[in-house]
């Protein structure tokens, strides 16, 4: 997985400059203070620093850890007060310190394919938390999954150096909850017109409710919401992100 993100990582930014980062940190925000949570927070999967940036700027004090050093090499090169990140595997992390709550945005969780390796996550971020911490995460919703089925999808970006094509298509293992997303990326110079050809496949797991809740009861949490990830509705058939957010007993 670190090898994966590493490469992707390389286009990861002109990938998602159309992603309104402002907008769910500020979705993101809203839900933390709803909840009544503190300022101190843990980010699973911090990437490249894009959340958590703008949460430091709202206030917090966010610490992120990123398996890949592709990522974290560029979220360092971009310090900001209130943020910091370290490399480290969400899987086994031990910072010795608790925070108010974890976060795990951009669908880390479902990047979490086998039932261990979901066990371990919550571990985490339970062994991160004090009584009464949050688990706030968002993951690709099974009902939605199995409903609409994912496409193959073809994206286009440029910046003044790059100009990327990005062709997804999706293999679904609808009774293994997941589904295979390869990735051909094609990346142009334009000062050269040198092309790179990048292909990775990203095996995305998707989750019910009830699933989550066995998982988090066993690691000592209990759920306090479930909605579409930045409007806050219900979730169905129509919904592809849910957050999720636990409270530790």
């Amino acid at each position: 997985m670190s090898a994966l993100f590493d490469a992707y990582g390389r286009y990861y930014q002109l990938l998602y400059q159309d992603k309104d980062d402002a907008a769910e940190v500020a979705y993101v925000s809203a839900l933390l203070q709803s909840l009544g949570a503190g300022s101190q927070l843990l980010e699973f999967g911090s990437g490249t620093g894009r959340h958590a940036r703008l949460l430091a700027q709202r206030g917090y004090q966010v610490l992120g850890v990123e398996r890949s050093a592709q990522m974290l090499a560029q979220a360092q090169t971009l310090p900001s007060p209130g943020f910091d990140c370290v490399q480290g595997d969400i899987l086994e992390i031990d910072l010795g310190r608790r925070f108010d709550a974890v976060l795990a945005l951009f669908h880390v969780v479902s990047y979490q394919t086998t039932n261990a390796a979901v066990r371990a996550v919550f571990a985490r971020a339970a062994a991160h938390l004090d009584a009464g911490g949050f688990f706030v995460f968002d993951v690709w919703y099974s009902p939605a999954v199995h409903a609409q089925r994912a496409e193959v999808r073809v994206k286009r970006l440029a910046d003044a150096h790059t100009a990327i094509t990005r062709i997804a298509e999706p293999r679904h293992y609808p009774t293994e909850n997941r589904v295979d997303v390869r990735y051909t990326i094609l990346a142009q110079d334009l000062a050269t017109g040198a092309v790179q050809e990048v292909n990775e496949t990203h095996p995305m797991r998707h989750f019910s409710g009830p699933e989550l809740d066995f998982v988090a009861e066993q690691a000592g949490f209990e759920r306090v919401l479930a909605q579409e990830f930045g409007t806050g509705r219900a979730p169905g058939e129509d919904t592809w992100g849910v957050c999720f957010a636990y409270r530790k007993r």
